[in-house]
């Protein structure tokens, strides 16, 4: 694990092992988190900053077209309609096979196959006191 990073309401932590997208939801479900959802500019920010820092160039987070090919959604279903930071010329999905989403250090996202194995980060929901 590359440090935690949190904000008031969540916690973000990198994921050192290379796993495919489903892999990577269910390590994270496992552990009562879910797949980075970055769902607003201030988020995307952290968790940019957080994998450029840690010295990674990409890192698969909680977005995919698995549902409807195009559509894409946040793995909690709710769709991309409020914030989303595609890289210029993305999503251009050439093969057909392109319905998972990474993280560029960048901050931009790029999408890409879900067979591939890479690092990935988990969220968690800070328990309200």
């Amino acid at each position: 694990i590359a440090g935690i990073r949190e904000t008031e309401e969540k916690f973000y932590y990198i994921v050192q092992e290379e796993k495919n997208y489903r892999e990577s939801l269910l390590h994270c479900r496992i552990r009562g988190g879910m797949l980075a959802m970055p769902k607003d500019e201030a988020a995307n920010k952290v968790i940019a900053d957080y994998v450029a820092k840690s010295g990674f160039f990409r890192v698969f987070i909680g977005v995919n077209d698995l549902e409807r090919e195009g559509q894409y959604v946040f793995t909690d279903s709710t769709p991309l309609q409020n914030y989303s930071n595609w890289k210029e010329g993305e999503p251009s999905d050439p093969s057909g096979h392109e319905d998972c989403v990474e993280m560029l250090s960048s901050g931009r996202w790029n999408d890409t196959e879900c067979h591939l194995t890479m690092y990935f980060i988990c969220e968690f929901v800070k328990k309200k006191k």
